[in-house]
């Protein structure tokens, strides 16, 4: 379930969020510490109304919000480029009295500079509870956390497409762990995911499975809000189920 809020008179802060497993545990971590977290951030393609990379639909990062008891702040490229849109959602975080940003950044270097930069640009503080941490452990934590997550999107040069459409368990965790050349927690983008339920959301999420597409390399399992026809609708993991850019897995 989700946690109430720190008391009013502490100023919020904002989760950026792709709808994976990594925002999610970056969400997790920050309330650990403290962090009193009011707001939710995304950037989403407006030509596709959809998420980067993790092809999530707009609607399903919509209601994640709402599962989790946050305030969405959205904004769309198209005709914005990203940088223009994440500054965006930046001064509405600004103007809402939002205190920071918290990220789920795990090591690389270029990644965090880029958002940094922005974000302390914006007088925001710039919070990332997992960097640092190797990747094994940071999986690892999420799983024992009793999250819940599918993977929704494969780089074909990178990850394997076998691995799309499964949720994220302690055996494909293990798979992951063995494979040479991948990072577990896909930071280099051999994957992204789907978080759907877990402790701090209020109840699962819920989504049907649609096609599988290949869009700029990667192959995506489009999710559909209940009740969107796709193409075969067949339920997620669980029947009638419940079910990072943000470039976090």
């Amino acid at each position: 379930m989700s946690e109430g809020d720190d008391g009013p008179d502490r100023p919020g802060y904002a989760v950026a969020w792709s709808g994976g497993k990594d925002s999610t545990l970056s969400y997790h971590r920050a309330r650990q510490q403290g962090y009193p977290v009011s707001h939710l951030l995304t950037v989403y393609e407006g030509n596709t109304d959809r998420t980067r990379f993790h092809g999530v639909r707009r609607e399903l990062i919509e209601e994640q919000a709402d599962s989790l008891g946050l305030e969405p702040v959205l904004e769309s490229t198209h005709p914005r480029d990203f940088e223009d849109a994440f500054g965006a959602a930046l001064d509405r975080l600004v103007e809402a009295g939002v205190a920071g940003v918290i990220f789920g950044n795990v090591h690389l270097d270029d990644v965090r500079e880029w958002y940094e930069s922005r974000v302390t640009a914006h007088d925001l503080e710039h919070v990332e509870p997992l960097w640092g941490d190797p990747p094994r452990r940071l999986l690892r934590e999420f799983l024992s956390a009793g999250y819940r997550t599918l993977i929704c999107s494969v780089n074909l040069e990178a990850g394997r497409p076998e691995w799309l459409g499964r949720e994220l368990d302690g055996s494909l965790a293990a798979e992951l762990e063995s494979e040479p050349h991948v990072d577990c927690c896909g930071e280099h983008g051999e994957y992204h995911s789907f978080a759907w339920d877990g402790p701090l959301f209020d109840r699962p999420v819920e989504f049907r499975r649609g096609e599988e597409v290949e869009i700029e390399g990667h192959r995506l399992l489009d999710l559909l809000p209940p009740g969107e026809d796709g193409d075969d609708g067949d339920a997620g993991p669980e029947p009638t189920h419940s079910g990072k850019d943000g470039d976090a897995s």
